[in-house]
């Protein structure tokens, strides 16, 4: 599969979503717990951070929207963080398995150093083992459990903190 990966544009605001609700109604995969309308997600889009990234993978055959990652300051309080990005990937349940991740990495890799970037962080939802097989086969490593992290429906749930040094 041929895919085109580049930064977001208001327009992929009903790809994205396509990709995400899903995974979030499923609930196995993410702490979030209400999908996006498209005006919401135009907004997160319009109002990302300057120094963020948020990559999306297009199928150039379909020009479908296959998959996306991001990556934000991981605080804004203090300068102490400003090598630090928080990292999500997101790819649509059909591509799973057919490097789309892969080809996001890579390109998000690329421009998160080129914005300042030495280290991205990310919390996988325990349970969650196929996203945290996709970032250790990136290069994460495993560095703690933030126990009863996601409090989501009354239910507590743990996440697997991972971070990598670009």
């Amino acid at each position: 599969m041929s895919l085109t990966i580049r930064q977001v544009t208001v327009d992929d605001a009903q790809g994205i979503i396509d990709v995400l609700n899903p995974i979030i109604i499923e609930g196995r995969y993410t702490i979030l717990d209400q999908t996006f309308t498209l005006d919401e997600e135009k907004g997160f889009i319009e109002s990302f951070p300057e120094r963020g990234v948020f990559s999306v993978a297009v199928n150039q055959t379909t020009n479908q929207l296959l998959g996306f990652q991001n990556v934000e300051p991981f605080a804004s309080y203090t300068k102490a963080f400003d090598h630090v990005g928080i990292i999500g990937t997101y790819v649509d349940a059909n591509s799973r398995g057919q490097g789309v991740a892969k080809q996001l990495f890579e390109h998000t890799f690329e421009v998160a150093k080129a914005k300042g970037y030495e280290k991205l962080f990310a919390y996988v939802l325990a349970g969650n083992e196929r996203a945290l097989a996709a970032y250790l086969k990136q290069g994460f490593e495993t560095v703690g459990i933030a126990k009863k992290h996601a409090k989501i429906g009354g239910q507590y749930y743990d996440e697997i903190l991972i971070e990598k040094f670009l």
